[in-house]
């Protein structure tokens, strides 16, 4: 008899996925099975006769649902790291399934009137800060989910939040889609001049996995980066330029402008409908930022302070590519390869000359050192764990006095089914409900350059950022402290969640955390002084430029949720506009962001993009109290796990933030470490 696994106790280490059991088959008849035992649990909330209390409502629906959490969890993350035609069609059908599921808990009339009784009652009950806090939550969430609307206007929001999953699922399909179609393929070995021993072995490691002769290309940031950065040949550094600014912008089945249009104009009317004049308004009530107006004024300030640095950079790289013979303007396929150049003149640094000493291995080693500094974690490989992939592991958490923490995955390098970047996720959230304390299951997912048949994974100094940004997101998952779910981990205002992973990428340019671990993977010759210090010279080479491209995508991602009428003008155009107060190339006929930007139509950042501009002024100023008194200084360290990282979304994030600081942050951190204060 074929048992579904989803439909079952997973009797596996610590309970973590059975990923061996799942067949593609399962999936959809447990969502089904799982949404009606869930609503079956929301209908007993509703059902009881006992007056609505803070137990037997706010607490009931935290614990309802719980195994169709723990199987979106798994088909949403899969779908992310490690997909396929079945499971993405599993996704498109289950993707609505879901939304109606939500829709039945937020539009239902008569448990809202339950919560809100409970909430309008609030000051009778003794409820602690952190209740408190759910309590407000809570309602607040129903509010902004259109529990307050009624007839019509109920029946519509609940249409167009399932047509926004479908479209949000679909953009996603279409970037992957278009990623994985490219490739360029060298057979003339002169066409690679330029290019490091590394990046052309690696290439023809990948032409070889695809039964070519030759030296493949692709879209994944370990190859299409390097070539553009190293490569002499300027018009192949062009085709695949262009080649990525195109995804999803050509007319084709994969095109993602209608999409586009469709996605903001509806999340325009959800906003309306709830109350609000623009979706940025209806976002931004929930942010620390809390309007519009701050936001833009916030990406302005950095703009006018970071201008003047991206104009003088720009010029001096277009003086320095005129030197080196390129005859008309500075394009943006020649950015990279000239910045190289220059950096090398200025610092006499090359970004491969420090990569021999980031073995993966060993920059795993010294983040979990890292980890063990500051917050006593130690971590243990457990095979006997199953994984989704062979290239992932899974490592047990253990806290300073060997109390079991978490679980974590690792999943390191590039794979058709696996989209493009890096990121944290939980498959469980930690938990203490009347006592039962669950504990995380947590995955950090990255496209590092794989290892070669002559040589182990080595990283950029850019990928060791990388990885310390997503580890720091792991943390703030991994160590989460608190009552109820909805609460715990990265459940914190959009604009506060980049702070632990930001905060984490400052000890990659500190040399007493690089002397843990940063040695030749073939003489064991620690990384040498005089590059460590190159390197923290280097670190703010174009941080103008740098600051104002991070802010130009803000501009972008707020000028589509700000619309207060569905958009007529064609997206590459509308883009444009938004993006022209920080534009310095030539323009590039044929590209567009917004076809590919993920983070704002196929994943949680819609008027949010710039919360990484945002945590940057935070996680600057949260540094200076290391600087103070240590990079490892265990005091500050504790500060910053009980107050920021074990706290999650419990308490407003600036009363968190100023608990651990003692007073409120300034911007002027980060303009001083970025070189850009005047």
């Amino acid at each position: 008899m074929n048992i579904n696994p989803f439909l079952t106790d997973w009797n596996t280490p610590y309970h973590t996925a059975p990923f061996n059991q799942f067949k593609v088959e399962h999936y959809l008849p447990a969502i089904d099975q799982l949404i009606d035992e869930a609503k079956k649990e929301i209908d007993t909330i509703v059902a009881n006769p006992e007056k609505a209390n803070f137990e037997n409502t706010i607490v009931a629906l935290e614990l309802a649902g719980e195994k169709l959490n723990r199987l979106a969890g798994v088909l949403y993350n899969l779908n992310s790291a490690e997909t396929n035609d079945e499971l993405q069609s599993v996704a498109r059908e289950a993707s609505p399934k879901l939304t109606e599921y939500a829709n039945y808990i937020s539009l239902n009339e008569k448990l809202f009137e339950k919560i809100k009784s409970v909430y309008e009652n609030r000051d009778q009950l003794s409820l602690n800060a952190e209740q408190n806090y759910l309590l407000e939550h809570t309602y607040k969430n129903f509010v902004r989910r259109g529990a307050g609307l009624k007839g019509e206007a109920k029946k519509r929001y609940s249409e167009i939040s399932t047509e926004l999953a479908k479209l949000s699922l679909k953009f996603g399909e279409n970037v992957l889609a278009e990623t994985n179609a490219f490739s360029l393929l060298i057979t003339d070995e002169k066409d690679l001049q330029g290019l490091p021993e590394a990046v052309i072995e690696a290439a023809a490691q990948l032409a070889g996995s695809k039964k070519k002769e030759g030296w493949m290309f692709n879209m994944q940031f370990p190859s299409y980066y390097p070539f553009l950065q190293f490569a002499d040949n300027r018009k192949l550094r062009e085709e695949i330029y262009r080649a990525s600014g195109s995804r999803a912008f050509k007319n084709n089945e994969f095109n993602n402008e209608q999409i586009i249009k469709e996605i903001v104009s509806l999340r325009l009317e959800l906003a309306n409908l709830l109350g609000f004049k623009t979706y940025a308004d209806y976002v931004l009530e929930e942010r620390m930022a809390q309007t519009p107006e701050k936001v833009n004024t916030f990406i302005e300030n950095l703009h006018q302070a970071s201008k003047p640095f991206a104009e003088k950079e720009y010029a001096e790289i277009s003086e320095l590519a005129k030197a080196e013979g390129l005859e008309g303007e500075l394009e943006r396929w020649d950015w990279a390869y000239y910045t190289e150049k220059l950096k090398a003149q200025k610092f006499g640094f090359k970004e491969e000359e420090v990569k021999p000493y980031f073995q993966l291995e060993k920059v795993q080693g010294g983040v979990f050192e890292l980890a063990n500094r500051l917050y006593g974690l130690t971590f243990k490989e457990n095979k006997e764990i199953q994984v989704y992939h062979d290239e992932v592991s899974a490592y047990e958490v253990f806290d300073e006095d060997g109390r079991f923490l978490s679980i974590l995955y690792l999943d390191f390098f590039p794979r058709e089914g696996k989209r493009g970047g890096a990121w944290s996720n939980d498959y469980r959230p930690q938990s203490n409900i009347n006592g039962n304390s669950i504990r995380p299951v947590i995955t950090v997912v990255c496209n590092f350059t794989k290892p070669t048949p002559s040589k182990p994974s080595l990283l950029t100094f850019r990928e060791v950022e990388t990885f310390l940004h997503e580890f720091g997101h792991a943390l703030h998952g991994m160590l989460a402290n608190t009552t109820y779910p909805s609460l715990s981990g990265t459940n914190v205002y959009w604009d506060f969640v980049e702070l632990p992973s930001q905060m984490m990428e400052n000890w990659a340019s500190e040399k007493e955390w690089l002397d843990l671990f940063a040695m030749h993977y073939q003489t064991g010759e620690k990384l040498p002084d005089v590059l460590i210090q190159k390197l923290v010279e280097a670190k703010n080479f174009l941080a103008g430029y740098a600051s104002d491209r991070q802010l130009s995508l803000g501009m972008c991602d707020m000028a589509w949720h700000s619309i207060t009428a569905p958009v007529t003008e064609k997206v590459a155009d509308y883009e444009k506009a938004a993006m022209q107060p920080t534009e310095l190339f030539p323009e590039v006929e044929g590209t567009c962001t917004s076809t590919a930007f993920s983070h704002i139509f196929g994943g949680g950042y819609a008027a949010g993009y710039y919360s990484y501009k945002w945590a940057e002024v935070l996680d600057a100023d949260a540094f200076a109290a290391f600087k103070e008194h240590g990079i490892f200084d265990k005091a500050t360290a504790t500060s910053f796990r009980k107050n920021i990282l074990e706290k999650g979304g419990t308490q407003h994030p600036m009363k968190l933030y100023v608990k651990f600081r003692g007073h409120e942050p300034k911007v002027d951190a980060l303009l001083e470490r970025s070189g850009l204060k005047s």
